[in-house]
């Protein structure tokens, strides 16, 4: 009995075996049979791994093919792992020439183990003396390799920084957001502003070394080289000997401020746009940082200066939001003449004083039409004329004209600005008053529905829910009676503010500029741009940017007309506010003036032409942080640029064309 079963018991173990190897042999079979080529390549992929090369970013131009941002090669020192035992020593004599720590190549070095046939980057901008040194002892260093990769290169340094922005390496966020992209830890990325907005452009594609390796992952040879190919180019608007006018102009309008007493005058801004196409010519930001220093590592005391110092040099204050003082008052102007409050024959007697404010002329202006208002900026008649008009009317307008809303241009960072409202107002305070009182509100709720929710009785909770609706009505009696409180409706004194482009007007100077140059071409709006064209690495526009209207400005060519008269008697003597100015100046310009108050603080100086007056090209805006007097303070700059653009020198035009197609 016993024998059967174990006889039993092996021919089941048999055919046990027997079954096993036949699902093996039929499992290689299909192995080896139907999916040869599958395993082939993942054997393939395994031997073979691929070490990307970085790829030139497209250069920058402006208008007149001066480069503004290119690259320059620099070395960099790398450790390519041989798996030999005196990897230290050339670790060791390696750190000693480019004077680091030996640990942070090994950290290096460790960091990577999993990817030996990846060069371990142990130092980038090596001096040509340093390489030169290691030359001098290739045979003392074994795997050490010399490369030579593009960075970015900025001839002017500063210079445009703000419109061009800066190139450093991806940050996690936009690493999570662009890895379907190709874009692995490491790579460079625009961080602000056209290398950022035409990143995609910009690039270039990657090259890539393949690298033959054993089963740890050790390189064995080289398999060949991809060459990487650079970026695509882009030519600006910008013209840069205009661009280097306008940051003379800021660096010189601040510093003379300085010296008439406005200490905290130590920023500003500039823009002038070509008011036949939208086109940007200069867009200046004062203070500015270098770029360059983005391509070597930061020191904390340079990132602190760029980013963390009380100038703020990394603000693009072409668009950033001031009030507009009186450059705003075009925009009455045009309200009051479309609505028909006033016409070309309307005039006022400007005594100096309106209700209980007085003029910045407390002796008055006499009697003023609307081209005399502008031109002597009386604040008087613009009072009236926004009582007379209303809050409502001056901002269908000033949206006419695009402020309050972002211009479209080709940058990051925009805001929309604020034309205001009553709705706005409400919000604004209401804000605040929510900020200052909604805390308390939520501990009355709180208090009393843990204490309702621990109550033993009906009664008990009644009684608590009355004493809360009383604490309620205590904090409602308290906020409505805030002095604050008393903001949340429109008054009188918001209009009369509105109307001489004060109180919550604010607009960025490239708003402003805009605005200007519909008025100076009669009515359209453009969308200003900075980017003329896309160039391949061939040469080959493979994209181009043209002329885009926004808007057909609703004011009739008559009130235009008379808009941009008053505008021009702005620059001429007796009475204009910035005759001083344009003294002796070849070419026509219309202006117009602006000083903003700030609470506390000196006046922001604004300043806003075009020219020539009779066949506008151009306009300009300017502004200067706290530098008192728009005439005085940002219409210098204003000059400074007009007169490169019509190349002025000595008082006297000459006849060389600027910007030749």
């Amino acid at each position: 009995m016993e024998r059967k079963l174990l006889q039993k018991n092996i021919r089941i173990l048999f055919f046990l075996v027997a079954a096993v190897f036949l699902i093996l042999t039929i499992r290689i079979a299909y192995l080896q049979l139907v999916e040869t080529d599958k395993f082939q390549t993942l054997a393939s992929e395994n031997r073979i791994r691929i070490n990307p090369i970085a790829a030139p970013r497209g250069e920058i131009f402006d208008r007149n093919n001066k480069r503004l941002v290119g690259n320059r090669p620099v070395y960099t020192v790398s450790i390519v792992y041989l798996g030999l035992e005196n990897i230290d020593e050339v670790v060791g004599r390696l750190a000693k020439i480019l004077e680091i720590n030996p640990k942070e190549i090994q950290q290096k070095i460790d960091a990577q183990k999993l990817r030996l046939y990846e060069p371990v980057q142990v130092a980038t901008n090596v001096s040509p003396e340093t390489v030169t040194k290691i030359e001098e002892r290739r045979l003392e260093l074994p795997g050490v390799v010399i490369d030579v990769v593009p960075v970015r290169d900025y001839p002017f340094g500063s210079s445009l920084v703000h419109v061009l922005g800066y190139v450093r390496e991806i940050n996690n966020t936009q690493l999570q957001a662009k890895q379907d992209e190709g874009y692995v830890l490491g790579d460079m990325y625009g961080q602000a502003g056209l290398e950022n907005e035409y990143e995609e452009y910009l690039r270039g594609e990657k090259g890539a070394r393949q690298v033959e390796v054993d089963n740890m992952a050790r390189p064995v040879r080289d398999l060949g080289i991809k060459s990487p190919v650079s970026g695509n180019s882009l030519v600006l608007s910008i013209d840069s000997k205009l661009q280097q006018a306008a940051e003379r102009g800021l660096a010189k309008a601040i510093e003379n401020a300085q010296k008439q007493g406005f200490s905290d005058a130590k920023a500003g801004a500039l823009v002038m746009e070509d008011v036949r196409t939208g086109e940007i010519l200069a867009m200046a930001s004062y203070p500015a940082y270098d770029p360059g220093k983005f391509s070597e590592d930061l020191t904390v005391a340079e990132y602190n200066a760029i980013f963390n110092s009380p100038e703020k040099p990394s603000i693009n204050r072409a668009l950033g939001l001031y009030p507009p003082g009186s450059t705003f008052k075009m925009v009455v102007g045009a309200a009051a003449m479309e609505s028909g409050t006033v016409n070309e024959g309307t005039s006022i007697y400007c005594s100096g004083r309106f209700k209980n404010r007085s003029d910045w002329k407390p002796s008055g202006h006499g009697r003023v039409d609307l081209k005399k208002a502008i031109e002597q900026s009386c604040n008087l008649y613009f009072w009236q004329m926004g009582i007379a008009v209303g809050a409502r009317e001056i901002g269908k307008y000033a949206e006419e004209f695009g402020l309050g809303q972002k211009t479209g241009i080709d940058l990051p960072g925009e805001y929309s600005g604020v034309v205001p409202t009553p709705e706005y107002k409400y919000n604004k305070w209401k804000n605040i008053l929510d900020n200052k009182y909604g805390p308390e509100l939520e501990e009355i709720n709180e208090k009393y529905d843990r204490l309702i929710a621990q109550a033993y009785s009906e009664f008990q909770k009644n009684q608590l829910r009355e004493q809360k609706e009383k604490e309620i009505q205590a904090w409602q009696e308290k906020y409505n009676s805030d002095r604050y409180a008393w903001e949340l409706k429109w008054h009188e004194y918001d209009t009369l503010d509105m109307s001489i482009g004060q109180g919550d007007n604010q607009y960025s100077p490239l708003q402003l500029v805009n605005y200007v140059a519909a008025i100076a071409n009669g009515g359209t709006l453009y969308q200003p741009y900075l980017v003329k064209k896309i160039i391949n690495p061939q040469g080959k526009t493979i994209k181009e940017f043209k002329p885009k209207v926004k808007n057909k400005v609703k004011v009739s060519d008559k009130n235009l007309q008379i808009i941009r008269e008053g505008m021009h008697m702005v620059t001429l003597p007796p009475s204009g506010t910035a005759a001083g100015i344009f003294a002796g100046f070849p070419v026509s310009v219309a202006a117009k003036t602006g000083t903003a108050e700030v609470y506390g603080r000196d006046n922001h100086a604004l300043f806003v032409a075009f020219a020539p007056a009779d066949k506008p090209e151009v306009a300009v805006a300017s502004v200067i942080e706290y530098g008192g007097h728009g005439g005085s303070t940002a219409g210098p700059p204003a000059r400074e640029v007009l007169e490169a653009y019509f190349n002025i020198e000595d008082g006297k035009q000459v006849e060389v064309p600027l910007s030749p197609e």
